[in-house]
């Protein structure tokens, strides 16, 4: 399934379950409101009923004797069964208002109102019997029956008559079941709108997702790093496209570097194989040439050699950026491997002369790449030092700072001298590549450090390059 419409079916459930919840506790809600209203009314059938009974079978005789008169002579007109039916019949009719169905004496004797079946009678004997006795007391509860669900109530009305009172819930249950198909069509209705704009946020916030999986898709069929997409956002997406963009960018410098590169390489390899073929050609008539020609020709042949062989591992170091990036970082004291570094060039250079102070220093960094880079800055500072004067190496604060006394570099040249290949005015006759500082600038920002080149007071070059110390 597509995200996208993952999303709009998330949110449809989300709003489903909120709905459903909402609908249900309305319609427990509206249920028990309707219940409540029905208990109301029949308590308030009782209270009138309980006066009635009261008026019939409670005797408040008059003063003096004529009121016992009266009374003896009501208890001999009707008897008290007599009594309780027209009781009975005088109630509304159970499918109107709450009306008394039924009654029961404390001597177990069963009155009920006409129509009303011992089959539907709400309540057993004996509970009635019971609540007759104690002439109080009440329980309420439902029933279903033919003619459908009702409420009953059952209560001591006074010391030996209990009565039943029950009231239809039939209108109750038509207003439920009305209730529940507008609950369900409510619900259905706000599933679908949930589902719909969920399709349509997730369609709109999503748009620039499609917009960066196009642009990925336009470089990977193109190659075109050139492409971007809109990152105007302040969002996570826009952090997203942004981020997209920079990786865009990163990868099209470092594509035209290797284009560059590779451009450069084959000129500088030209000219060194032309010429190296052309000696091999004119050596290949030997025999036509002179002892101290072919001497001079065979020495020219392994100069070349060994010059190609340094511009060829020297590129081969230029091209291992992903390997400098790969290979763990280490803690180097950077003071004892400057100082590892001037002995190994000094074997090869036993004429330079040195004058070091280091201090001690710790650093984050491959130890073999460092190392070549301040080699690559000695050896520099030799063949470019021109004088007996030492050359000066100096290690505070995490910065190095390598001084030779030489001419030092043209002012218009100085910020071209770390760029590949490139040699001043005064330094094509002397024997390199042109890489060896490209080689120090390359594996220095692969370190988080700089380098730099100034000329030094009273004549001369210092290069100065900064590490991030550790504390």
């Amino acid at each position: 399934m597509r995200f996208e419409r993952r999303v709009a079916v998330a949110a449809a459930s989300a709003v489903a379950v909120a709905v459903i919840l909402a609908a249900l506790a309305s319609y427990l809600s509206v249920r028990q409101e309707l219940r409540s209203t029905v208990d109301k009314s029949l308590r308030t059938s009782l209270s009138g009923t309980q006066t009635l009974v009261s008026g019939h079978f409670t005797h408040r005789p008059g003063s003096g004797t004529a009121g016992r008169t009266r009374a003896r002579r009501t208890r001999r007109v009707l008897t008290r069964d007599q009594r309780i039916r027209l009781l009975l019949d005088t109630v509304p009719n159970r499918f109107g208002q709450p009306g008394v169905v039924e009654a029961v004496l404390s001597n177990g004797t069963v009155l009920r109102a006409r129509g009303v079946s011992a089959a539907e009678a709400p309540v057993t004997t004996d509970e009635l019997a019971d609540l007759a006795s104690s002439g109080k007391g009440t329980t309420i509860f439902t029933v279903q029956r033919r003619g459908g669900p009702y409420r009953v109530l059952a209560a001591g009305v006074v010391p030996g008559v209990a009565v039943v009172i029950e009231r239809s819930l039939s209108q109750q249950d038509a207003t439920l079941s009305q209730l529940r198909v507008i609950l369900l069509l409510v619900a259905a209705a706000g599933i679908a709108l949930a589902a719909l704009l969920g399709w349509f946020v997730a369609r709109t916030t999503l748009a620039p997702v499609r917009r960066l999986t196009a642009a990925a898709e336009h470089v990977a069929a193109t190659t075109d790093l050139a492409a971007r997409i809109e990152d105007s956002r302040r969002d996570e997406l826009g952090s997203l496209a942004h981020s997209f963009n920079a990786m865009l960018a990163a990868l099209d410098v470092s594509a035209r570097a290797q284009r560059q590169l590779i451009a450069d390489a084959s000129h500088e390899l030209r000219t060194p194989v032309t010429s190296l073929r052309t000696n091999i050609e004119i050596l290949e008539h030997a025999d036509d040439l002179a002892p101290d020609e072919r001497e001079r020709l065979i020495h020219d042949v392994v100069g070349q050699l060994e010059g190609l062989s340094g511009l060829v591992s020297d590129l081969i170091e230029l091209a291992r950026e992903d390997q400098i990036a790969a290979e763990p970082l280490e803690e180097v004291r950077l003071d004892v491997l400057v100082r590892e570094s001037v002995e190994r060039v000094q074997l090869f250079a036993p004429q330079a002369s040195f004058d070091v102070e280091l201090e001690e220093t710790l650093v984050s960094a491959v130890p073999s790449r460092l190392g070549r880079a301040v080699s690559n800055l000695l050896e520099n500072a030799v063949k470019y030092a021109g004088t007996d004067e030492p050359i000066e190496v100096r290690l505070h604060d995490g910065e190095l700072a390598i001084r030779d006394h030489g001419p030092g570099i043209d002012p218009e040249e100085l910020p071209h001298v770390f760029d590949r290949f490139f040699r001043g005015a005064g330094s094509r006759a002397l024997p390199g590549s042109g890489l060896g500082l490209a080689i120090v600038r390359q594996v220095v920002e692969r370190h988080s450090g700089t380098v730099s080149a100034s000329a030094a007071p009273g004549g001369g070059t210092v290069v100065r390059l900064r590490m991030p110390v550790l504390s």
